[in-house]
């Protein structure tokens, strides 16, 4: 994967002469190469240039496409980084001003020649819309974690506790190949399932609902998966907020397409909940975008005025937490289309009842 050609005509378009790439995810999203160092910089003219210790030299040099891997251990950097500035005339800078804390931003201004501009929206806006290239391992991602959840289900029974499921299921995702997890699982039974983001507890599975939020990092990227299952038979009510998440998550998948905002969005998944007479019990945004971080651009949220576009991959997740009591929550991924969407997620939504 290299973004980079992609990167930089964004920066021509922005009026900036080039971009100052600092997150590790960013990096990663131009040039394909992980590392937790290295200073890329990539002009509006085509050019770009990591700057990059000894460490990674060797293998950045030999990984990277379409930049020029520059050793930066026999000169200051930001030396190295204003003799480019000047070779390529670079007299505007974009930098992530929200990945960089505000000392990080003033040493950063105190250290570099050009003048600083914004530069975050240019990163994010572009990875939000993600290529094929990076469907197919989203995908990919998705299927690991959907079986290692399948085979982690084979183990519920009275006498396993939560964190023993939740390192169960990580255990799993990575030997079907996964990387890593995506995030630290959520494995959340009985009345602790009414906290959207409980955590996993040394303590047989309780009777009610048991919420599991899931996913695996493959290839750099995240997926992210929810399903909620029964513990002991359940409830009417029980029955009833299932079934209602479960209608308000299928209208919003039928209803996104690009072109909405965030806020409507929202709205489709939000009044079906409302209208079963449960609206304050749902507590959080319907979705986020899904990719290199497990929490990124587009949002779908009573507040989000940004518009969907084809080519976003966001979480359908919306749910109703009763304090004290039990929740519901159940999340696939989508892939938004101009005429709809894809939904990435492969797994059955029927409620499963464990330990009758």
């Amino acid at each position: 994967m290299n973004n980079v050609k992609k990167i930089s005509a964004a920066v021509a378009e922005s009026g900036a002469g080039a971009i100052f790439v600092t997150s590790d995810q960013n990096r990663y999203y131009a040039t394909g190469f992980a590392s937790s160092a290295g200073e890329l910089i990539i002009c509006g003219d085509g050019h770009a240039a990591l700057f990059i210790d000894a460490r990674y030299f060797e293998e950045a040099s030999r990984s990277i496409s379409e930049v020029e891997v520059i050793r930066s251990n026999d000169k200051p950097v930001y030396d190295l980084m204003n003799d480019y500035f000047k070779e390529h005339g670079v007299q505007k800078l974009a930098v992530e001003e929200s990945s960089l804390s505000y000392a990080q931003y003033v040493a950063l201004q105190s250290k570099l020649e050009p003048e600083f501009v914004p530069g975050q929206s240019i990163l994010r806006n572009l990875r939000a819309i993600k290529s094929r290239e990076e469907m197919d391992i989203l995908i990919a991602a998705q299927r690991i974690a959907e079986k290692a959840f399948n085979n982690t289900l084979k183990l519920i029974t009275p006498d396993v506790t939560e964190k023993e499921l939740a390192a169960e299921l990580t255990c799993q995702m990575l030997k079907l190949g996964a990387q890593d997890k995506s995030f630290d699982p959520i494995v959340v039974s009985g009345s602790l399932s009414s906290v959207p983001h409980g955590k996993p507890r040394d303590v047989k599975l309780q009777r009610g609902f048991l919420t599991m939020d899931f996913g695996a990092l493959y290839k750099g990227y995240c997926s992210d998966t929810t399903r909620t299952v029964a513990i002991g038979a359940p409830t009417k009510e029980m029955e009833k907020v299932y079934n209602t998440v479960l209608a308000s998550q299928l209208e919003a998948i039928r209803a996104a397409r690009a072109g909405m905002t965030g806020r409507e969005l929202d709205g489709v998944a939000r009044k079906v909940i409302a209208d079963a007479g449960y609206g304050e019990y749902f507590s959080h945004s319907l979705s986020h975008g899904v990719g290199i971080d497990i929490h990124e651009y587009p949002n779908c949220s009573p507040k989000s005025e940004n518009v969907l576009q084809a080519g976003d991959v966001i979480s359908m997740e919306p749910g109703i937490y009763l304090p004290g009591q039990f929740g519901v929550r159940i999340e696939d991924v989508i892939l938004v289309q101009e005429d709809g969407c894809f939904d990435l997620t492969d797994l059955p939504k029927d409620l499963l009842v464990f330990c009758e």
